[in-house]
């Protein structure tokens, strides 16, 4: 059975001069109009108690343009401006539902330059892509080809840090489903392998930041040496900023072909619910574990699985699939990262990695199968025992062995 989904493809395009200094301009009045549009909202809650529509932001957005110090707004598509305005009501939304903090000002020199283009502020031909205030279609790099019968009701265009031109057109495809599969796999996540499975097998861990750590600490050394301000600096700048474009690049291939991989093999995919942002305050590790990008490849499963009908289930961080023997489910001590190795009371023998992955995925199908606990209680006041007394209890009774 398929499925309709929105999915954007992103492609490298090369402008001309005229359409790079049109594109500059468009994105200069995209953060313009942001900054202005939240400088008056901000302010009219501030002094006034007042909260600004988007209407109202639109209608200030039209005065503006009668104005001699922003008449030059009315020189770029007026499409992307108010598209910016609606990213701003998004942005206040997602605050006052406390989904996120307060919006925040873009910044020239840190914020990604883009503007997005609706269907009235472009034309679709024939795979050739042209946009309001230009006379010639954008000559895109087609990587791969767009669904068949493509039109896209969005477009968005961008630069990058590293200088790349590049366009994200959205547009509907239909995902096929897989077959159903029955294999269900556990993923433990490391540093020293990438993520081991429940099988036994190790991903091994391509430490792209690490290939090219040299060539990039040579480069930022380069780049202190320049007088801020010159030219010379805004190069250095674009040469560390292409060192990161490439490790980011590859990071990005390798997590999309594991993630296909798992969803494509595996019926149920379990996961460990991370709190990486804890985790990288251990300074001796937080390299490591930032060029891991687990959350990057948690955020893949969960829309490949969506995709491709695939169950994903994450279990509670606190779960002590290290400290568990597979084998008996006794709940041993805390074991150091040094500890890569251990045996059991029962006489298993465990390496560290591959029990906590068979551990999780006895407690994924357990939570898949009845939505029951995957974490032992510590809590003294509602279960009447300690925490020791109840670590050195199975923890996995009525879970299914694999």
């Amino acid at each position: 059975m398929a499925r309709q989904v929105k999915r954007a493809f992103r492609y490298r395009f090369y402008p001309t001069d005229e359409q790079a200094v049109e594109l500059s301009r468009t994105f200069g009045c995209v953060r313009l109009v942001y900054n202005r549009a939240l400088e008056e909202r901000t302010r009219a809650w501030y002094t006034e108690q007042r909260r600004i529509s988007y209407v109202q932001s639109s209608a200030a957005l039209t005065q503006w343009k009668k104005t001699e110090e922003l008449a030059f707004l009315g020189e770029v598509s007026s499409v992307p401006l108010q598209q910016a305005l609606r990213h701003l009501q998004a942005a206040f939304a997602a605050f006052f539902d406390k989904r996120a903090r307060y919006p925040r000002f873009k910044s020239r020199k840190k914020s990604r330059a883009s503007a997005e283009y609706t269907r009235s502020a472009f034309r679709w031909q024939d795979g050739r892509l042209t946009l309001a205030k230009m006379s010639e279609p954008l000559a895109i790099a087609w990587s791969r080809p767009l669904p068949e019968d493509a039109e896209p009701p969005t477009i968005t265009v961008s630069r990058d840090t590293a200088g790349r031109w590049l366009v994200s057109i959205l547009c509907a495809d239909t995902i096929g489903r897989l077959d159903p599969a029955e294999t269900a796999v556990g993923v433990d996540a490391g540093v020293t392998s990438l993520v081991t499975l429940s099988t036994g097998e190790k991903i091994f861990n391509p430490r792209h930041e690490r290939r090219d750590r040299e060539r990039l600490a040579r480069a930022q050394r380069d780049l202190s040496r320049k007088t801020p301000g010159s030219a010379n600096r805004d190069k250095g700048k674009a040469r560390v900023a292409r060192i990161h474009a490439r490790i980011a690049d590859r990071r990005r291939d390798f997590l999309h072909k594991l993630s296909t991989r798992l969803v494509h093999e595996n019926q149920v995919v379990v996961i460990e619910n991370l709190n990486v942002r804890t985790m990288v305050r251990n300074h001796s590790l937080a390299r490591a574990i930032s060029d891991a990008a687990w959350r990057e490849l948690r955020t893949m499963l969960e829309y490949k699985a969506d995709w491709y009908g695939r169950e994903l289930v994450v279990i509670d961080q606190w779960f002590p699939s290290s400290k568990m023997c597979s084998q008996c489910g006794l709940i041993t001590g805390p074991k150091r990262l040094n500890v890569r190795e251990w045996s059991c009371e029962c006489g298993a023998q465990h390496d560290r990695d591959v029990n906590a992955a068979r551990n999780i995925v006895a407690a994924g199908l357990a939570v898949s199968a009845c939505g029951a606990g995957v974490r032992p209680q510590r809590d003294s006041s509602r279960t009447g025992q300690s925490a020791t007394k109840q670590e050195t209890q199975p923890a996995t009774v009525g879970t299914p062995r694999l």
